[in-house]
């Protein structure tokens, strides 16, 4: 179970996290909702080691990993997809998904076993990652994550700018990893994709957690996200 508990985090003099708490469970999809500017991709890079904690611990299982390098995080199973994908754009889609093996000394089985939820880069191992369509390297982002065997997967916005048809597939992926029990963190702005896939939502009001709610109370009153979201 991941838990952060009280982090502040900053960029330089401008305080962006106070005292946020939340706890991401296994085989459950945590979504983080809030206004732009919230502090939500914050809390991603925070968890991941990008930004340093000026106060309070984030915790994986027990163990403290709030002031860990930020690679070692990857090692201890936390997978990351950021907002744009950031892939090694003129590194192949092979030497991408290396790369994500050898954060965890993973082979060819967890490779081969990925590229079975996404056949499309099975076809393209060769080609440079920025030769790709947008979906495609929405796909690579994803199966490099994947490729750690993570026991948490965090999500900056997933299927921004993404066809019908990708965003689908990529929900199928997200669902297929909670049924296989790993914990999820997601930030979406599509209010549909949260409350169709979603089990617990977090908001988040200037740097802070306002509230967590179960996804199937924002269902059932809809009238709930005009109150922490105004929409």
């Amino acid at each position: 179970m991941l838990e952060i508990d009280g982090i502040d985090v900053a960029y330089g003099p401008a305080q962006v996290l106070r005292g946020l708490s939340l706890t991401a469970r296994p085989g459950e999809i945590t979504c983080l909702l809030g206004r732009n500017g919230a502090g939500k991709t914050t809390t991603m890079k925070a968890i991941m080691g990008l930004l340093p904690l000026r106060a309070g611990s984030i915790t994986l299982d027990g163990e403290d990993i709030g002031r860990l390098p930020a690679h070692e995080v990857p090692r201890r199973g936390i997978g990351y997809i950021p907002q744009g994908r950031r892939l090694f754009a003129e590194l192949t889609v092979a030497q991408n998904l290396e790369i994500g093996l050898r954060a965890r000394r993973r082979g060819d089985e967890v490779r081969a076993r990925v590229l079975g939820l996404f056949p499309r880069l099975a076809d393209r191992l060769g080609q440079r990652a920025e030769t790709l369509s947008g979906g495609e390297q929405q796909m690579l982002a994803t199966a490099r994550a994947l490729c750690l065997e993570p026991r948490v997967l965090l999500l900056d916005e997933p299927t921004e700018g993404l066809q019908p048809s990708m965003i689908a597939l990529i929900r199928e992926v997200v669902v297929e990893l909670r049924r296989q029990g790993v914990a999820i963190v997601l930030v979406e702005q599509r209010i549909d994709a949260v409350l169709s896939a979603a089990d617990r939502v977090v908001f988040i009001e200037n740097g802070q957690s306002r509230a967590a709610v179960d996804a199937a109370e924002l269902r059932d009153d809809p009238a709930l996200l005009k109150r922490y979201l105004g929409v």
